[in-house]
């Protein structure tokens, strides 16, 4: 078994400031080190001319050691923290988690 990717997309609801979505942002990077298994987490706005966002607005990408690291992850007292903040001002989310095949 290899890596596990979860990639997040979302869109804040409307009147969520900048500076609310940067705070959220930094609350999922703060993971790393908190949640075992996590190798990397990487967040951010949605910055690419293509226009091929359908409206989400920020996304952030979770890697994994491994399938079991991930399932750790999804009830792990932090996460639940970082998710029942972020849930609140979130308009839709799609999650896709995947392992990562080369």
């Amino acid at each position: 078994m290899g890596l596990v990717r979860h990639m997040v997309i979302c869109r804040f609801k409307e009147g969520t400031t900048t500076e609310k979505a940067n705070d959220l942002l930094s609350l999922i990077l703060k993971m790393k080190g908190r949640i075992p298994g996590i190798v990397g987490i990487e967040a951010g706005p949605y910055e690419s001319p293509e226009g091929m966002n359908a409206s989400y607005t920020h996304g952030f990408l979770v890697t994994f050691e491994s399938p079991a690291a991930r399932d750790v992850y999804l009830p792990h007292p932090e996460h639940v923290v970082v998710r029942d903040a972020l849930l609140p001002h979130i308009d839709s989310v799609i999650a896709f988690d995947f392992e990562v095949r080369t």
